[in-house]
């Protein structure tokens, strides 16, 4: 075999490779969907102004737009997202244009994440199949906290629930922990 023939089999190998994990996390959960950046402002300013003692967490955190309009409103962010590929470009980017080191990505099922105990703000823009059990996480972990959290649900109006605030096509809901209820 020569060299270029052997380059390019290493090339198709991770372009399969990356192709693979895009199509396991999208089949496994919901698939990439960027956020339009131009709605952030009302996103963090109108529905759900954040402050410098807010610490956000982005379930399915994709590309880390949501971290990166959070940290620039002042808040820490953290994101969850299960694919390594994303994580790690992500957290290139982040570390590249913010320089704060406000927001940082994990890789880590949504599921099954431990929301730190300074969390105030849980964002999700999941498949309409995961917003509920997304929602359900945020509460037992508000309920294990023993701390209100501030849900905000892209494009998602979750049902047998009631949204405190709406902007767009965004939805604020107001997890109450349920009492007697903190475990760690």
């Amino acid at each position: 075999m020569n060299a270029f023939l052997i380059v390019f089999l290493i090339f198709i190998a991770i372009i399969l490779i990356l192709v693979g994990l895009f199509l396991i996390t999208g089949l496994g959960g919901s698939p990439y969907v960027p956020t339009e950046r131009k709605d952030l402002e009302e996103v963090f300013t109108k529905l759900c102004p954040l402050k410098k003692t807010d610490l956000l967490i982005d379930l399915g955190a994709g590309d880390g737009i949501i971290l990166e309009a959070a940290a620039r409103h002042g808040a820490r962010a953290i994101g969850i997202e299960i694919n390594p590929v994303l994580v790690f470009l992500t957290n290139r980017r982040l570390f590249r244009t913010l320089k704060n080191r406000r927001a940082t990505m994990k890789c880590h099922d949504i599921y099954q994440y431990k929301f730190p105990q300074e969390t105030t703000v849980v964002y999700a823009y999941l498949s309409d199949f995961m917003m509920p059990k997304a929602f359900a996480h945020a509460q037992d972990e508000a309920d294990r906290l023993g701390k209100p959290l501030k849900f905000i649900a892209n494009a998602f109006y979750l049902k047998n629930h009631d949204a405190v605030k709406q902007v767009g096509q965004y939805y604020l809901y107001e997890l109450k922990p349920k009492t007697g209820s903190k475990t760690s």
